[in-house]
């Protein structure tokens, strides 16, 4: 997280929401969940036994179980060599050098960080940098940074670029994608 973040915290009995997965992982809050979250927030404990607060569980875990997650993950490699590689390549996104010199400055060859990086996170080191890329241009857009300097700074050539990748990984654009939504009136 960065910028301002204001959280609230959810505990569900095990068997609740049976779709739900096990991992934690990252997803947009529409309005009604948000304000379905804030008014149990205030409730303190919710019982199944009292009816309205038994309605007010059951449709935030039906709006739990409809939402869709976000590709925003970032796992860190446990593996020395990785760990060293990840931290050149988050502390330089905009760079343009090959993968293959971060990995010669990390001391391994590009090869065996191929494979600790599957092996370790899942992804390959590409794939790991593009999300790095693109987690860097979230936080900027975050800060207030223009669509252009968000991508120029996170290492993608131009603008519409970013914005097709952008597009690609969370169908929509930078700036639906930070738009307050209005209650229709």
């Amino acid at each position: 997280m960065s910028g301002a973040v204001a959280m609230r915290t959810l505990y569900l009995r095990p068997g609740t929401a049976k779709t739900l997965g096990e991992e934690c992982c990252v997803v947009n809050v529409p309005p009604l969940l948000k304000d379905l979250i804030l008014h149990a927030c205030g409730l303190k404990s919710l019982s199944r036994g009292r009816r309205r607060e038994r309605h007010v569980i059951d449709i935030i875990v039906d709006q739990l179980e409809a939402i869709q997650t976000v590709p925003l993950r970032l796992p860190n490699p446990s593996d020395g060599r990785a760990q060293r590689v990840a931290q050149l390549l988050l502390a330089h996104p905009g760079s343009q050098r090959r993968l293959e010199d971060f990995c010669r400055l990390a001391g391994a060859s590009k090869r065996n960080v191929e494979r600790l990086f599957l092996k370790d996170v899942g992804m390959s080191l590409g794939r790991w940098r593009q999300q790095s890329r693109l987690m860097r241009a979230l936080q900027l857009l975050a800060q207030g940074a223009t669509v252009t300097n968000a991508a120029l700074e996170s290492g993608y050539s131009t603008p519409s670029s970013f914005i097709s990748m952008f597009r690609k990984v969370l169908n929509t654009t930078p700036a639906r994608y930070f738009s307050i939504p209005t209650s229709a009136g």
